[in-house]
C-alpha cells in the first residue's frame, strides 16, 4: 500500500480549478438564459453554450473521479481534528458527486424533452439524447431535480471556499495553498528585544 502524500500532484489541481471554473460559468449562465425577458434567439444560443459547457464539466467530473480513485491520498494538514477532516473529506465527496450529479441532469431534460432540440457541443458535434423515454412530466422533474441540484451545488461551493479562506487566514495552514501548488511558509514572529 503506498503511502500517502503532503500535496496535491498537478491533475487534481488543474481539474480542480476548471470543474471550479465551469460550476460557477454555468450557475452565472443559467441566471441569465432563464430572465424572462431575453430575447429568444440569443436565449437559444445561451442554452446551447450552457449544455456545450455542462457536458465539458461532466467530462472532467469524470476524469477528477478516476483519478481521485487510483491516485495516491494525501494526508490531512497538520492540526485539523478528526471531525474537521471528516466534514471536509465529505463535503469534498458530495461536490465531487453533484458535479457529476447536475450535468447529468441536465443531459436528461434534454433527452427526455419530446422537443427533441439537439445538443450542438461548441458547435462540432451533436451530443446524443440518452436512450429515455419522452414526456413533458419527465422534462419537468428534471428541470426541478437539475436546479435543485445546481443550487445545492452553489450553496457548498460557497462553504468550502469560506472554509478554505478561514484555513488560510485564520488558521493559516496549507488547505488552500496545496490547491495552488505552493506550500505555505509561515515565519514564526521574532521575540522582541528587550526594553531599555
Amino acid at each position: 500500500m503506498r503511502r500517502p502524500v503532503h500535496r496535491f500532484d498537478l491533475l487534481t489541481i488543474i481539474l480542480h480549478w476548471l470543474i471550479a471554473a465551469l460550476i460557477l460559468g454555468l450557475i452565472i449562465l443559467g441566471f441569465v438564459m432563464t430572465r424572462p425577458s431575453i430575447d429568444p434567439v440569443l436565449q437559444f444560443s445561451l442554452f446551447q453554450w450552457h449544455k456545450s459547457l455542462g457536458m465539458l464539466a461532466l467530462l472532467f467530473a469524470m476524469a477528477r473521479f478516476v483519478h481521485s480513485v487510483i491516485r495516491v491520498r494525501v494526508e490531512p494538514v497538520g492540526g485539523m481534528k478528526p471531525l474537521e477532516h471528516l466534514l471536509a473529506k465529505t463535503t469534498h465527496g458530495i461536490l465531487l458527486a453533484l458535479s457529476i450529479l447536475v450535468p447529468l441532469a441536465g443531459w436528461m431534460i434534454a433527452s427526455v424533452s419530446p422537443l427533441e432540440i439537439p445538443t450542438f457541443a461548441f458547435n462540432l458535434i451533436v451530443v446524443p439524447h440518452l436512450p429515455v423515454p419522452k414526456s413533458y412530466a419527465a422534462e419537468t422533474w428534471w428541470a426541478t431535480a437539475h436546479a435543485v441540484l445546481a443550487y445545492s451545488t452553489l450553496a457548498l461551493v460557497f462553504l468550502h471556499s469560506s472554509a478554505s479562506l478561514y484555513h488560510h487566514y485564520w488558521r493559516r495552514d496549507d488547505v488552500l495553498t496545496r490547491m495552488l501548488n505552493k506550500e505555505r511558509r509561515l515565519i514564526e514572529p521574532s521575540a522582541k528585544e528587550p526594553t531599555s
